[in-house]
């Protein structure tokens, strides 16, 4: 810092008020230019160490998740993470530890013996969460996932307006005939969207049909069967909400083995708007983004404002909105006008993509 100092001209006080970025300090932005050219010119790194000592934190927080990293669902909470961290002079540390509680336990514990200063605890799909119990009293931020304590935030999708969202968008085309496949585990996702998809049908006045809401594993094989037994009823419908855009993908194949076209005689939106999937389809898929950069951003926000303002700092909990992503595969139904060229007029009033961005979260009706 010496060295520093010399070379810009400065006092090493200056010099550790500017490379420190202390507040209410007056000092002009060139003599701040100057002395930081000169620590860059000297490679000058402050020693974060000796900086923790003084100020008792670290800047380090971790994020803990379980299989994030080998999938290439919810990769974007990573990134949206990352990014924000190193915006606001944090350094973000990443591990992921599978479904391993023992594994994670140790990696916890190695984590806090190196001062790391908050913890963010991610899942790779929105589920209910028992948090470990080395985290107690720690700054914690759930990301995709609620637990029972309030007294930890956490951020989710709004699985519920998601997929008003997507149904709204069928209707706003004219359809009154629409299916779903769901996701035949009874997770948050499937929950919500069913209530969702329920929603929007009552208040389109649109009467719920047992027959056109099935139950199958989220992935193609079980959208190619599940869309197979909506498309052979007697009456099937005309369109059809996918759990995800996996779901969609094996759909088009039964609709398309079935000599439908898509969207002429059948529309489809998906969820999820996964990469190489939705806008690998043909035609593209209309479905609904799930949040997964913002709930990383928001994540690391939301912690560091535990950390560095604890007494100002309230727990919430929130669900972030699922934006419509329109493509081609929605079309009006035969004979029917299209709403989006006016010439229906919109049965629920909710435009496309006409969700909160951020809402608190609530239970489903």
């Amino acid at each position: 810092m010496a060295d520093v100092a010399a070379r810009a001209g400065v006092s090493v006080t200056t010099v550790s008020h500017v490379l420190n970025e202390v507040p209410g300090k007056r000092i002009s932005p060139e003599t701040r230019d100057r002395v930081r050219l000169a620590a860059e010119e000297l490679g000058y790194v402050l020693n974060g160490i000796a900086r923790s000592l003084r100020t008792r934190r670290s800047h380090v927080i971790a994020m803990i998740d379980d299989e994030i990293t080998i999938t290439p669902h919810a990769f974007g909470i990573i990134q949206g993470a990352q990014e924000t961290a190193s915006k606001l002079g944090w350094l973000l540390v990443h591990v992921n530890t599978g479904v391993d509680r023992s594994s994670e336990l140790a990696e916890i514990n190695a984590l806090r013996q190196r001062q790391v200063d908050g913890f963010l605890y991610a899942r790779m799909y929105h589920r209910q969460v028992e948090l470990p119990e080395v985290l107690d009293g720690l700054p914690t931020v759930l990301v995709d996932g609620t637990c029972p304590n309030p007294a930890i935030s956490s951020v989710v999708p709004d699985e519920f307006d998601g997929a008003r969202t997507a149904v709204a968008e069928l209707i706003r085309h004219g359809h009154r005939q629409i299916g779903l496949i769901n996701n035949v585990d009874d997770i948050p996702a499937a929950v919500g969207r069913l209530a969702g998809y329920r929603s929007v049908l009552d208040e389109a006045g649109i009467g719920y049909r047992e027959d056109f809401v099935v139950r199958g594993i989220s992935d193609a094989r079980g959208g190619y069967h599940s869309a197979g037994a909506l498309l052979d009823l007697d009456d099937p419908p005309r369109a059809i909400f996918c759990f995800n855009d996996r779901v969609a993908m094996g759909s088009y194949h039964a609709a398309r083995e079935r000599g439908l076209r898509i969207p002429e005689d059948v529309s489809f939106v998906g969820f999820d708007n996964q990469v190489n999937v939705a806008d690998g389809l043909f035609p593209g898929l209309t479905t609904v983004a799930l949040p997964h950069y913002e709930m990383g951003a928001w994540g690391v926000r939301t912690l560091v404002e535990q950390i560095e303002r604890p007494e100002l700092h309230t727990p919430t909990q929130v669900s972030l909105a699922c934006p419509l992503i329109v493509r081609e595969s929605i079309t009006a139904p035969a004979g029917r006008g299209q709403g989006a060229s006016g010439t229906n007029d919109d049965p629920i009033g909710l435009e496309a993509g006409d969700v909160p961005a951020v809402r608190p979260l609530r239970a489903l009706p």
